[in-house]
């Protein structure tokens, strides 16, 4: 079968600093995958590696069965694959309205049709035309982040790469940020590769995980595994007892 995303020995150096070591996985076509560890574990550094923000050393990316070096990604690569980034508040321009943020992507991958594409894009994402010439400034966090998943999807990917995309938000809104992507997964059947360490959202969103350490890939499960508390590594388990969503009831 082939992968929509493999990464198979990874290594990313930045200087002296070995970021990530020899790290490998698989995501299947319509699999949410997610990576967890405390900060510095590697697991934004690979996703921004797959997305193609840092460079890798050594090891290889493939995206549907093609192979691809650091340096050989072309725009159809960056079609297939998207970014939704943490802090909504950053990733978006604040001198360019919604309108402007949204036909940039489509003019860069030649698409014709804006006008609709745009249109369509809001609505999915649950905010209506009269967002469309609004700022970033003039926005909520969560419309802010709906117009940066707007925006990864208006491009028609089938990769979503998500670092986090509901931890710099308010607890009221994270919920209907997740359930918008997870909508939008099933209706588009996009592949996700989700950041988190909240092991509760990787487990409302996730099928499979990976745990993250110093760089390396401490183990791979599923989520009912998780759900069982079948794991093999005491580093899981330590984060098993410092995420809320699985404390034990003493």
């Amino acid at each position: 079968m082939t992968h929509a995303l493999a990464v198979d020995r990874m290594s990313v150096r930045f200087e002296d600093f070995l970021a990530l070591n020899e790290v490998s996985l698989t995501v299947a076509p319509g699999e949410s995958f997610g990576l967890v560890g405390e900060s510095g574990s590697g697991k934004s550094t690979l996703l921004r590696a797959i997305a193609g923000l840092n460079a890798f050393e050594s090891g290889i990316l493939s995206i549907d069965g093609r192979a691809y070096s650091d340096a050989s990604r072309a725009k159809s690569f960056y079609r297939t694959v998207q970014m939704v980034f943490q802090d909504p508040y950053g990733s978006l321009h604040p001198r360019q309205t919604v309108d402007r943020l949204l036909i940039e992507p489509l003019l860069i991958h030649g698409f014709d049709d804006v006008d609709r594409r745009i249109a369509r894009a809001l609505d999915e994402v649950g905010l209506g035309s009269g967002f469309r010439f609004r700022y970033s400034h003039q926005l909520s966090g969560g419309q802010r982040q709906r117009v940066a998943i707007a925006r990864a999807l208006i491009v028609e990917p089938k990769i979503l790469l998500l670092d986090e995309p509901t931890s710099a938000l308010d607890a009221s809104i994270q919920a209907e940020i997740l359930n918008l992507l997870e909508e939008m997964r099933k209706v588009r059947g996009l592949t996700f590769l989700m950041v988190s360490h909240d092991l509760a959202v990787i487990s409302h969103m996730c099928d499979r995980l990976a745990v993250m350490r110093g760089g390396e890939v401490v183990e791979t499960l599923t989520v009912e595994q998780l759900r069982r508390r079948e794991v093999s590594a005491d580093y899981t388990r330590q984060l098993m007892v410092a995420s809320e969503g699985f404390r034990r009831k003493v």
